[in-house]
């Protein structure tokens, strides 16, 4: 994971597909902000459970990340139907501050 990914304000949430297993996905992820890095590992699958392991992340950070790989696992199902990947490679999104 990249540190050019480091946000100036706010937090930044980078999952990395690193498995795929049909209705299962693991995720390496990761969250920036402008002070830290907090590497994590996520295990979702197509139901929308998410297991998210977050070493040191603030719990706000985690909740956030949880709720990011949350919809990705819920969205697979559909992106299945759609003829789309079912588990894209990469998902990155930012959150300002006090979101």
């Amino acid at each position: 994971m990249s540190e050019s990914l480091r946000p100036t304000t706010g937090a930044r949430f980078h999952l990395e597909r690193i498995a795929e297993r049909g209705a299962a996905a693991s995720y390496r992820a990761a969250i920036y902000t402008p002070d830290a890095t907090f590497e994590a590992t996520a295990e979702l699958t197509d139901d929308g459970t998410a297991t998210v392991t977050a070493s040191g992340a603030p719990a706000e950070l985690h909740d956030m990340l949880c709720m990011q790989a949350k919809l990705l696992a819920r969205g697979a199902p559909s992106r299945r139907t759609d003829g789309l990947a079912a588990w894209p490679q990469r998902l990155l999104r930012w959150r300002g501050p006090g979101r």
